[in-house]
């Protein structure tokens, strides 16, 4: 990036014609670039200023200029934005006399940028903006305006302050070490790396669902055939997205349709039929769904209504390792044909009973869908979406062992500390404390140029 005194101008809205376009100018010389091509002699702090823009005797067009004086403004900068009828045409042209006039074009994500340069976001926040952005659907919406707030980056913040508050402690007693003072019980020391540890490592876990959030939940309806599954799909979907038939092996390949259920997108996969078999394709279809259902976080097990508990039970443990830490719903289907069974089966998340060829109970599975992924989250719950986040998370959880080690076997305090401070580096890293122009770059680079 270059000297942030500079004076940047970009197109703010997206590419095409519409009602109106808004650029946007930051820098040192906003409001001189601005007023040098408009009639007007001032700008007003914060007030929308009807103006022509002219280049020299032509008039360009009738535009609306407001002006957000530094530090009150997005950039933390002096800002002009110019806001003009929507054809492309004059879009650019206001664009190309604005460059021409003395300030340069924006590079991606530099406004933002500026943002955090100026303290007016942090990094966590300031990546929060391209999330909320790129947000298209509810939950994603809602996730990133909960980071943006800044309640996730504030709660970081505040373990990076217990870390410093460790490594303080035990660097005293270096500064002390040949009085032979404690500071600090080792045995409390303990105690509130512990928490750390569980803290982090709940942050860390939150990842699934973050991403899950942001991306839609991948949802895998397995189980025998004939049970339903294609029904199902289609019962949630809405629409004969899957052949459905009383022959069994039918659903031969991985079916996916995405719907949105209260603001999450959900990603539904309906499978081949677990059965065993001596068709090659059928197997391949089996061999597909056993590996949708390891990439889902939810898994739907479809059974017929009244089919017997350990019958269910030893069916879903024979998936092994293809469900493992997955939320499972076991969905009693046929209601209308059979009576259900109470299910009491260990590692089963819920259950739920319904008639898909009737659409009832469709309303039931769908909000149990929705409370396993974000329904019972208050709104600064913290959770993890972003995968540098996440990586930094996991460079403090294997840290944290090791300081817990060192604690219990009374290791000196100075190698303690060694590990403290890394953990302390990788915190900083999510929120901007730690950072470097490499880092920078790459984050604020998958920004449009208007942010």
């Amino acid at each position: 990036m270059s000297h942030y005194s500079d004076t940047i101008a970009a197109i703010a809205t997206p590419s095409g014609i519409g009602g109106i376009a808004v650029l946007r100018l930051s820098g040192d010389n906003a409001t001189a670039i601005a007023l040098r091509h408009s009639n007007r002699t001032a700008l007003t702090p914060r007030h929308a200023t009807y103006s022509l823009f002219r280049n020299g005797d032509e008039i360009i067009d009738d535009v609306v200029m407001t002006y957000y004086p530094a530090p009150h403004s997005y950039t933390g900068e002096d800002t002009v934005e110019i806001a003009c009828h929507g054809s492309q045409y004059i879009q650019q042209t206001i664009l190309d006399i604005l460059l021409n006039s003395g300030a340069r074009m924006a590079e991606p994500g530099e406004y933002t940028q500026r943002a955090f340069i100026n303290g007016r976001l942090n990094l966590a926040q300031a990546e929060a903006v391209n999330d909320l952005i790129e947000s298209t659907n509810r939950g994603a919406h809602r996730l990133a305006v909960s980071q943006l707030r800044g309640s996730y980056a504030q709660r970081l913040k505040e373990l990076r302050q217990q870390f410093v508050e460790l490594a303080s402690l035990l660097e005293l007693e270096l500064d002390f070490s040949e009085e032979d003072v404690e500071f600090a019980d080792r045995q409390q020391l303990l105690t509130i790396v512990r928490g750390l540890m569980d803290e982090c490592w709940q942050l860390q876990e939150s990842f699934r669902q973050g991403n899950a959030i942001r991306n839609g939940v991948a949802v895998a309806i397995v189980g025998a055939p004939n049970v339903g599954k294609s029904t199902i799909l289609n019962a949630l979907v809405g629409d004969d997205r899957a052949i459905v038939s009383d022959i069994p092996g039918t659903t031969r390949d991985t079916i996916e349709d995405i719907v949105t259920i209260d603001g999450i997108a959900f990603r539904f996969i309906d499978t081949a039929g677990l059965r065993s078999s001596t068709d090659i394709i059928e197997n391949a279809g089996i061999e597909r769904s056993l590996a949708a259902a390891r990439r889902a976080q939810i898994v739907l097990y479809i059974v017929e209504a009244g089919t017997e508990a350990d019958t269910i039970e030893k069916n879903i443990n024979a998936l092994g390792d293809a469900i493992q830490d997955k939320t499972i719903i076991v969905v009693q289907n046929k209601t209308d044909l059979y009576t259900p069974t109470p299910l009491a089966i260990k590692n089963i998340t819920d259950t739920v009973s319904i008639s898909a060829r009737r659409g009832e109970g469709i309303g039931i599975l769908k909000k149990k869908l929705y409370s396993s992924t974000i329904g019972n989250l208050a709104d600064d719950t913290p959770i993890v979406s972003n995968p540098r986040h996440l990586e930094a998370l996991h460079h403090i959880t294997t840290i944290l062992p090791r300081i817990e080690h060192g604690l219990k076997s009374k290791l000196p305090a100075d190698l303690i500390v060694i590990d403290l401070r890394e953990a302390i580096y990788h915190l900083g890293t999510i929120t901007g404390e730690v950072s470097s122009p490499e880092i920078l770059s790459t984050i604020f680079s998958h920004f449009c140029i208007g942010k």
